[in-house]
């Protein structure tokens, strides 16, 4: 496991918070692709006993967030080419419902929220503090949602960053500025109250954002191909 650690818990309610932590750092980045996750190591970060975390990985395995490779391990998936585009095209749907009806319900604290998320984007990104710029990224986009009062679609949106998350840490500092450039438009669309410049808006971000993504998947894709 990487070396990235947890605060340790209270026993309230600890297996859910448990849950919330682990699918916390996946949506975040903090576990790479691949990456081998042990029971053993995330109790010990979490500073709790084995089982709530075994219940906390096995649902994570069943939200396609975790694979299970054998009995003892554990591992962040590594997203197929194919998969991307099939969870891409399902964001741009549901991203840009959310964008809609953000803009539509959004109240002067909200569009403030999304003002403060860019500028703290952008000196995350100045200072080259890529794991904090990655996590205002995420709050962002599930802003939207939280805007829009829309829950069902924000659990949606939260299984699917399950698995994106690591992907795209591991493309967000080649990104750059690219990654939250059209987090303007969907401001000033929010603000002025516009739904269709906000799911433009938003659509944008998730195609002109993804580029490098993609384009790191389909190189490897290449060489799979080219060595199989």
């Amino acid at each position: 496991m990487q070396t990235f650690s947890f605060e340790t818990l209270e026993r309230e309610n600890l297996g859910e918070t448990v849950y919330a932590r682990v699918a916390e750092a996946l949506i975040k980045g903090r576990f790479a692709p691949d990456a081998r996750l042990t029971i053993r190591d995330l109790a010990q970060s979490l500073g709790t006993s084995v089982t709530p975390v075994r219940d906390a990985i096995l649902r994570l395995i069943q939200d396609e967030a975790l694979v299970q490779k054998s009995a003892r391990e554990v591992r962040v998936p590594v997203i197929t080419l194919r998969r991307y585009r099939e969870i891409r095209q399902i964001r741009l749907k549901l991203e840009g419902l959310a964008a809609r009806e953000a803009a539509l319900r959004a109240a002067a604290k909200d569009v403030e929220h999304l003002r403060s998320l860019i500028a703290l984007n952008e000196r995350a990104i100045a200072d080259k503090n890529w794991t904090e710029a990655l996590a205002l990224n995420q709050t962002f986009h599930f802003a939207l949602a939280d805007i829009a009062d829309m829950v069902v679609l924000r659990g949606i949106l939260n299984r699917l960053w399950l698995q994106m998350g690591p992907l795209i840490a591991e493309s967000y500092h080649e990104g750059g500025r690219a990654m939250i450039e059209n987090h303007y438009a969907v401001l000033a669309a929010v603000e002025k109250q516009d739904a269709d410049a906000a799911e433009r808006a938003i659509v944008a971000d998730i195609t002109e954002g993804g580029k490098v993504i993609l384009e790191r998947l389909v190189s490897r894709h290449d060489v799979k191909a080219g060595t199989a």
